[in-house]
C-alpha cells in the first residue's frame, strides 16, 4: 500500500509484475532519474533478466531539451540500461500546450513499450505531485459543480489506450527523499524552468505549498499541507473505488444490450435505492453510448435519474408517462418496455475515408487490412435502417432501427459492404478487419480506481477484456 513516507520505501516495486519488462519514463529531472536508479537496483537484485528500457521524450519546447535527453542517454550507458529518445515532432498547438504535451508524452511512451512487447510504463510521480494534483482539483471543485472523483488524485496505475499500463510506484515518496538518493549516488539532475513558471497552474500550486504569507518558506507547513492533501486523496480513492463497485453491480443487475448501439435498463434501475451509484452508472453508460470522452454533468445526470424515477408530478412512475431526453449525445427513451439508451442521430460523422485503427465517433475502434482511402465509413442512416429485418425479442422495433441508423457501415465506391460494423463484430465484413466497441470515457485513460465499472461496461457492450493490472496477484476488474 502506498503511503506518504519521508524516504523511499524499499517495497515500492515489490508488488509490480515485471514479467514482460518495463519502460521507465526519464526526463532527466530528479524524480524520474531517481525512479530509474531505484528500479534498476531492484531488478538487478530480484530479476536481473528483466527487460528494462529508459525512454526520454524530447518535446522540443526548450532550447536545451535535446542536450538534456543526451545527458540521460549517457547516464544509461554508464549504468548498462537501454535508452531511447523520442521527439515530439508534430506541430505544437497555440493553446492547451501542456495538455497536448502530456498526451504526446503518453502516446510516445506507449508506442515505445508496444514496439518492445512491453505492457508497462513507470513514471516518477511523487507524493509532492499528488498533493499538487489534489489541491488543483480541490480548487476546481470549490468553484464548480463537481462530483468529488477528482479528489482521489493520480491513480497508482492507469491503463492507456486500453493496452499499456502506466504505473506510479513513487506516489508515496517525497521528492526531497529522492533527491537525497541522487546526492548519495553523486548523480545530478535537470531543473525544468517551466516548473517555476507561475503562468501554469501546477507551479502556482507548488509555490502556494512552499510559501506562508507569500514570502517565508516553512518546511513543516509544506509537509503538513502535503500530508493533508495526500490523506484526502487516499480517502477519496477508497470512496471512488467503492462507488465504482456499486455502480458495476447495478449495471450487471439491470443493463442489457438488445442490439449494437442500444442499451436497455430494467425499470428497477431507477428505484434500486443507491442513488449515488445509480447516477454514476448512468453517467458512464450515457458517455459510452454517446461516444463522449468525459462523463456528463453530475447535476444534470441526477436530475435525469429523478425524472426516470417519477413523472412530472413526482408520483407517477416513469413507465406510465413515457418521455425522451438527450444528454451527452445519448437519447434516453423511457417507456413500459424499459429505459433505452442510444446514440442520437444528430452530429454523426460524415462519410469519410476509413483510417486504420481510428476511433469512429468515439464508440468503435476499427482495424482494416486495406489500402488507405480505398474504403469510406459512414453511418447507416434512417432510410437504410428502416429496411433491415428486426428480430422479435420484445424490443420495440422503432428503437432498434433508430440505434442501427447511427451505426457505422463500410462502402467501396458505391457498394455497401455487408451489415453494420457493430452487428458484424463477430464476423467481420472484410478479411483482416477487427471491429471493437470502446468504453468511451475510459478508452484513453482508465485509472485503476475505475476498473470495476469499466470492466462491467466492456462486458456489456462486447469490448475487449481489460489486460491484467501491473500489480501481481490482481486482475483487472
Amino acid at each position: 500500500m502506498l503511503t506518504l513516507e519521508t524516504g523511499p520505501d524499499p517495497s515500492v516495486f515489490s508488488q509490480i509484475d515485471f514479467t514482460n519488462g518495463a519502460v521507465a519514463a526519464v526526463s532527466g529531472g530528479s524524480d524520474s532519474t531517481a525512479l530509474l536508479l531505484l528500479l534498476k537496483d531492484h531488478l538487478d537484485r530480484t530479476a536481473p533478466a528483466t527487460k528494462l528500457l529508459a525512454v526520454t521524450i524530447d518535446h522540443g519546447l526548450r532550447p536545451g531539451s535535446a542536450a538534456e535527453a543526451q545527458a540521460v542517454a549517457r547516464l544509461c550507458v554508464g549504468r548498462g540500461i537501454a535508452h531511447r529518445t523520442l521527439v515530439w515532432s508534430r506541430r505544437k498547438p497555440s493553446t492547451g500546450l501542456q495538455a497536448a504535451a502530456r498526451e504526446a508524452r503518453y502516446r510516445l511512451l506507449a508506442e515505445a513499450a508496444q514496439a518492445e512487447g512491453i505492457g508497462l510504463v513507470l513514471t516518477g510521480h511523487t507524493a509532492d505531485d499528488q498533493a499538487e494534483t489534489v489541491l488543483m482539483r480541490k480548487a476546481r471543485e470549490d468553484g464548480a459543480r463537481q462530483d468529488g472523483r477528482g479528489l482521489a488524485g493520480m491513480a497508482p496505475a492507469t491503463l492507456y489506450d486500453w493496452r499499456i499500463w502506466i504505473a506510479r510506484p513513487l506516489l508515496g515518496t517525497r521528492r526531497a527523499a529522492l533527491r537525497e538518493v541522487l546526492q548519495r549516488a553523486n548523480v545530478g539532475w535537470v531543473e525544468d524552468p517551466t516548473n517555476e513558471d507561475e503562468a501554469f497552474e501546477r507551479p502556482r500550486i507548488r509555490a502556494a505549498l512552499a510559501d506562508r504569507n507569500g514570502t517565508q518558506r516553512v518546511e513543516d507547513a509544506v509537509a503538513l499541507a502535503a500530508r493533508a492533501a495526500v490523506a484526502l486523496a487516499a480517502r477519496a480513492a477508497v470512496e471512488r473505488e467503492q462507488l465504482g463497485h456499486r455502480a458495476a453491480a447495478l449495471i450487471r443487475g439491470f443493463a442489457s444490450r438488445p442490439t449494437a448501439g442500444l442499451i436497455r435498463l430494467d425499470p428497477g434501475f431507477a428505484t434500486a435505492g443507491d442513488d449515488a451509484a445509480a447516477v454514476y452508472a448512468l453517467r458512464i453508460l450515457l458517455a459510452t453510448v454517446g461516444g463522449v470522452a468525459f462523463l456528463p454533468d453530475q447535476v444534470r445526470s441526477k436530475a435525469l435519474l429523478d425524472r426516470l424515477r417519477a413523472g412530472p408530478s413526482g408520483t407517477t412512475p416513469f413507465f406510465a408517462t413515457p418521455f425522451c431526453a438527450t444528454l451527452s449525445r445519448t437519447v434516453v427513451d423511457a417507456r413500459r418496455a424499459g429505459i433505452f439508451l442510444r446514440r442520437e442521430t444528430r452530429n454523426l460523422p460524415p462519410a469519410a475515408p476509413a483510417v486504420d485503427n481510428a476511433l469512429w465517433d468515439g464508440r468503435w475502434r476499427i482495424t482494416l487490412d486495406d489500402e488507405p482511402g480505398a474504403l469510406l465509413i459512414a453511418p447507416l442512416g434512417a432510410a437504410r435502417a428502416a429496411k433491415r429485418p428486426i428480430a422479435d425479442d420484445g424490443t420495440p422495433p422503432s428503437l432498434v432501427r433508430a440505434a442501427l441508423a447511427a451505426e457505422p457501415v463500410l462502402w467501396r465506391a458505391s457498394e455497401l459492404l455487408g451489415e453494420c460494423l457493430g452487428s458484424a463484430q463477430d464476423s467481420p465484413v472484410l478479411p483482416g478487419m477487427a471491429v471493437c466497441p470502446v468504453v468511451a470515457p475510459f478508452a484513453r485513460f482508465l485509472p485503476s480506481f475505475d476498473l470495476a465499472p469499466a470492466g462491467t461496461v466492456a462486458a456489456l457492450i462486447g469490448a475487449p477484456l481489460l489486460p491484467a493490472t501491473p500489480f501481481s496477484g490482481h486482475t483487472a476488474g
